[in-house]
């Protein structure tokens, strides 16, 4: 038994000394040079709750006819109410049964805690107030823009060329699940994929962030 003990405080320790070095030591180890950005920018948002964060874009002209291949799976994109488009990847059997901490069940979390296939989740809100805590700004440059968006885009699975759709899996009328690139566990998640997501668009992040703590922190410090 103290065996076991130790191995478990070990096993802990070695988590928590991760989580502290990843969020500390930043990726890239050096900030890019933007002397020759351009002056325009695009605007984007992190939205973060206690275990999860999500990517929101802009919706305007341009947004809209590049993601437009969502319309056709209920996505209502080009509706004059919705401002933001709201992206985030997770794993599918805690995203897909876990909509409100009181639907927690056993499996999702096990398959969150070991290996489980992964989800694009993506929804359309009106206004969002930047002010809030769990809530933070970046304005990129045009091309970094685009490469996130690229990363994004990249992410949803296509069978012949078309994005592939859970049926009947959403949160609401205006959400819906799609089939996405890559497996979920807890070490490689729905955050570090927001914090790859992040990098792709010049944003530093820490060296592994599966926390929204973790990952709000880094990049406090980091930009």
């Amino acid at each position: 038994m103290r065996f076991i003990l130790r191995i478990s405080i070990a096993v802990v320790a070695v988590v928590v000394f991760a989580a502290a070095a990843g969020t500390i030591v930043p990726r890239p180890l050096f900030a890019l040079d933007r002397s020759g950005s351009s002056a325009e920018t695009r605007r984007i948002l992190l939205l973060s709750n206690p275990i999860h964060t999500d990517i929101a874009i802009p919706l305007d002209e341009e947004t809209r006819a590049d993601y437009a291949f969502l319309e056709a799976s209920g996505i209502p994109i080009t509706d004059p109410v919705a401002q933001w488009l709201v992206l985030g990847w997770g794993g599918r059997a805690f995203y897909l049964e876990t909509p409100t901490w009181s639907d927690l069940k056993p499996m999702p979390v096990f398959r969150a805690l070991t290996i489980d296939r992964s989800v694009m989740h993506v929804d359309v809100t009106g206004s969002i107030d930047e002010t809030h805590p769990a809530i933070r700004s970046f304005n990129l440059p045009p091309a970094e823009f685009q490469t996130l968006s690229n990363f994004i885009k990249a992410s949803f699975v296509r069978d012949r060329g078309e994005i592939v759709a859970i049926p009947d899996a959403g949160y609401g009328v205006y959400d819906q699940f799609f089939e996405a690139h890559g497996s979920f566990n807890a070490l490689l998640g729905c955050n570090t994929w927001t914090a790859q997501a992040l990098r792709s668009a010049g944003i530093r992040t820490g060296w592994w962030n599966p926390l929204p703590q973790t990952l709000g922190l880094s990049l406090r410090l980091f930009n």
